[in-house]
């Protein structure tokens, strides 16, 4: 699937009532507009890793919440998102017949696709802070890292952390207790 966007302006609403076609999973509402991400192997690898990590941890001890794969996320009536992998914190998980769209996660995984990552690094982003996500790792697998933003309290208005993170580091959150993920695992070659 080629990477695109419309130049058409969209609402939520005029988004979340598109047809269901197999390339749904691949579209998201940014500020208005339709973008299509177009996910490489090297994506896929990052996102299987993640998505591993952070069910392996979840799983390890109960009250840890849950991990999710692209789901919609609505943050506003112009923006529909499908982070590459959502975690929610125990108490917060959707319910097993909750429909779609779903509430902002407490942790939000963007991984690097040429199509969408300047949308990842700006007006997602900016979103994400704006409607009070807790956390945001966006994965950069073109340099091998992954850009934390988090808050430091609940009650702050926007990330006032923010980390670079590369080979030899190890990612881990105050929000994801005993969570730890070595970078050299992520982004090895095997």
């Amino acid at each position: 699937m080629a990477a695109m966007h419309t130049t058409a302006r969209m609402t939520a609403d005029d988004y979340l009532a598109l047809p269901e076609h197999p390339d749904r999973r691949w579209l998201e509402l940014v500020e208005g507009e339709v973008i299509v991400n177009a996910p490489t192997w090297l994506h896929n690898t990052a996102h299987s890793r993640f998505v591993a990590a952070l069910w392996n941890w979840t799983h390890a001890t109960p009250g840890r919440g849950a991990v999710g794969v692209p789901l919609d996320i609505l943050l506003d009536e112009r923006n529909v998102f499908a982070p590459d992998v959502v975690w929610y914190a125990e108490g917060r998980v959707p319910g097993r017949h909750d429909q779609p769209p779903y509430r902002l996660p407490d942790l939000a995984v963007e991984i690097r696709s040429p199509s969408t990552w300047r949308f990842d690094v700006g007006a997602k982003k900016a979103a994400y802070e704006r409607h009070g996500l807790r956390e945001l790792w966006l994965v950069d697998t073109a340099a091998d890292a992954v850009l934390v933003f988090r808050r430091s309290a609940s009650a702050v208005p926007s990330f006032d952390v923010a980390l670079e993170l590369g080979r030899g580091d190890v990612l881990s959150s105050p929000v994801l207790a005993g969570f730890a993920l070595a970078l050299d695992e992520l982004f090895s070659e095997s």
